[in-house]
């Protein structure tokens, strides 16, 4: 069963419409893993005599021992946010004479192959093996090395059902965050010393090595309520039956002073408020509201005024990047009866950049306080903005048009990454990394002022022949028209 399984995903991966640019980013992929495989196999060689030279009078081990509870709490706060179940076509899979329980232990025993779980061993095993050359019992330090491979899957386990248990709330990952960071400060500031606790555990199985049945007992117990959690989930009807809830409305008379563009303001403005995956748009603003909050307070930032640009262009530019960026998907559920009405598509796309346009403008009002930090912020805040409506409003619409990728509004909205393609990943080039690059260059060629008109001028322009730029990128959105409709009819 379980080769029929690989061959149906396998058949999957290669027939899906998105076969060229699925193969592009498992490539991509593939670099970025064999980056992070260096790096840890670095850190496994190094370790041992790094910590030697630095701590010469320490035993290696015991330092690794006392850093293994904030490796613990990271890998699973980087998990909750990254790593997801492994994803099956399952509905189709049910009509078939296929046990429920073969389908849970398929999905579960792929998780363990997961690189999250692979990319620790790089790390543990040169250590290990260093361990054992400089003379550390071999059964002690292999029961050791089995343990931190246990404590992974565990990790990996207790991730899906904390994420089984946080799917529902609108801010999922505040569970997390208040879980581990209590953690943290309790042991910080030394209430409860969790660090001592998990060395004190890790140092017991390394003397006695009749412990390590405490974390296979805590493994399996975690594998047998993944199980029960994801089989409870498995029918047909799963997910037909929504909750029943009042709809609020709001008034949204203001947009007719728009005129053609209104409608669709409408339509996006209810599509924000009344789905959770949109509405993180909204909740991330606050994030990029505060921004400069995390940069501006200490000494050293205020002496890089370069970096000010970047600050700005996220502060100001959060709500354009986070929505802005999966346009049209958002209307991916619905676009192929949109595409059939008699609309003109530039109104469509209008409204969506008057739409980012405005959250511009009005980011950059709220963050005019940010002058008690100095006025060469808020006038780098202020090129900032009308570089993110001249330049990234019509950089990210155009971004659009590449756009292959279905999203579900009805799934979970913080660090939901169904959508996302190559496209997201590399429209931060453009949209924040080139205006620093630029800002940066005539700062340290000629000075501030010059480099904030630079910025300036260049949004300017952008706001000077939005016309033409607008029938150019409509061009390009009519000539992948069927592409996108055909793309986003796929369960991708």
């Amino acid at each position: 069963m379980i080769k029929n399984f690989l061959s149906l995903e396998w058949k999957s991966f290669f027939r899906s419409a998105n076969f060229g640019k699925g193969l592009a980013i498992k490539i991509l992929m593939v670099f970025l893993a064999l980056y992070f495989i260096t790096i840890f196999l670095g850190m496994g060689l190094v370790l041992y005599p790094g910590l030697k030279k630095a701590f010469p009078e320490k035993d290696p081990l015991t330092i690794v021992n006392n850093m293994l509870f904030y490796w613990i709490i990271g890998d699973l706060i980087f998990r909750f946010f990254f790593q997801k179940l492994p994803v099956m076509a399952v509905k189709p899979l049910l009509l078939l004479p296929i046990k429920r329980k073969e389908i849970v232990n398929y999905v579960l025993g792929k998780s363990v192959t997961s690189f999250f779980n692979l990319l620790p061993l790089f790390a543990i095993i040169p250590f290990g093996i260093t361990l054992i050359v400089q003379d550390y019992p071999t059964v002690s330090v292999l029961t050791w090395m089995l343990t931190l491979m246990l404590v992974t899957l565990i990790i990996n386990f207790l991730n899906f059902i904390i994420e089984n248990f946080s799917t529902e709330i609108e801010l999922s990952f505040l569970p997390i965050i208040s879980v581990v960071g209590g953690l943290f400060a309790l042991n910080y500031f030394n209430i409860i010393s969790f660090s001592e606790i998990f060395s004190d555990g890790f140092e017991a199985i390394y003397k006695s090595p009749i412990f390590i049945v405490i974390p296979i007992i805590i493994l399996v117990v975690l594998y047998v309520i993944n199980f029960k959690l994801l089989r409870r989930k498995l029918f047909l009807d799963s997910g037909l039956k929504e909750k029943v809830r009042e709809v609020q409305t709001s008034n949204l008379d203001w947009t007719k002073n728009f005129g053609a563009i209104a409608p669709f303001m409408q339509l996006d403005l209810k599509l924000i408020w009344r789905n959770k995956r949109t509405k993180s748009s909204v909740w991330l603003v606050l994030i990029g509201l505060f921004y400069g909050l995390f940069f501006y307070p200490q000494p050293t930032y205020q002496n890089m005024p370069w970096f000010f640009a970047f600050i700005g262009i996220f502060s100001t530019g959060i709500f354009l990047i986070n929505f802005g960026q999966f346009i049209p998907a958002w209307d991916s559920g619905y676009y192929k009866l949109l595409m059939s009405q008699n609309i003109k598509y530039e109104q469509y796309l209008r409204s969506k950049f008057t739409l980012m346009a405005l959250s511009v403008v009005i980011l950059f009002v709220l963050g005019i306080p940010y002058v008690f930090f100095g006025w060469k912020i808020l006038l780098a805040h202020f090129v900032a903005a009308i570089y993110n409506i001249g330049v990234n409003t019509h950089v990210i619409l155009y971004g659009g048009s590449f756009n292959r990728k279905k999203i579900d509004l009805s799934q979970k909205a913080a660090f939901n990454y169904q959508g996302t393609g190559a496209v997201q990943w590399l429209i931060g080039i453009p949209l924040l990394l080139i205006p620093m690059g630029i800002f940066a260059l005539f700062y340290f060629l000629i000075g501030f002022e010059l480099a904030c008109l630079v910025l300036a001028i260049l949004g300017i322009l952008g706001i000077v022949f939005h016309q033409k730029l607008m029938k150019g990128i409509t061009a390009k959105y009519l000539q992948s028209k069927y592409k996108m409709i055909d793309a986003f009819n796929q369960n991708n």
